[in-house]
């Protein structure tokens, strides 16, 4: 088995409005970003891929952060995602942990999908490592 590259879509559902959001690549790059307006906001990014040999898979690339056992990206918040002006200072941990190496290989064309809630009780952004809202899927579009 050879290393993949593949489509990741981890979308913040119903961020605060007013709030811009982005994707951290690398160390410091910021990439996608977006001022809420209450709507969900998709993050598309694409990832190399190997297989492991207890059937997971070792995400790897710019996007990916975090030792090989427990991989994450980061969604930038506030002053992090450029918005001078915004009083959160946040990043927000998406876990990776969950995607199989046979949900990589059933890809034919399409993406792997999760999402989060990107409001937290007390209203303001979600920060720290969020809970997925739902399992990693594999979509066909």
């Amino acid at each position: 088995m050879s290393e993949r590259m593949i489509l990741i879509r981890v979308t913040v559902v119903q961020p605060p409005v007013g709030v811009r959001f982005c994707l951290q690549h690398g160390k410091a790059h910021l990439v996608g970003g977006a001022i809420s307006k209450g709507d969900d906001l998709p993050f598309t990014f694409e990832v190399r891929a190997r297989p492991e040999a207890n059937g997971g898979a070792r995400l790897l690339g710019p996007f990916v952060q975090g030792p090989p056992t427990a991989r994450f990206v980061y969604i930038c918040v506030g002053r992090y995602a450029g918005q001078s002006e915004s009083p959160w200072q946040r990043r927000i941990k998406v876990p990776l942990s969950g995607i199989r190496w046979e949900m990589i290989e059933s890809l034919a064309t399409g993406h792997l999908a999760s999402a989060f809630e990107g409001t937290m009780a007390d209203g303001s952004p979600a920060c720290a490592t969020v809970k997925l809202t739902q399992s990693w899927k594999v979509c066909a579009s």
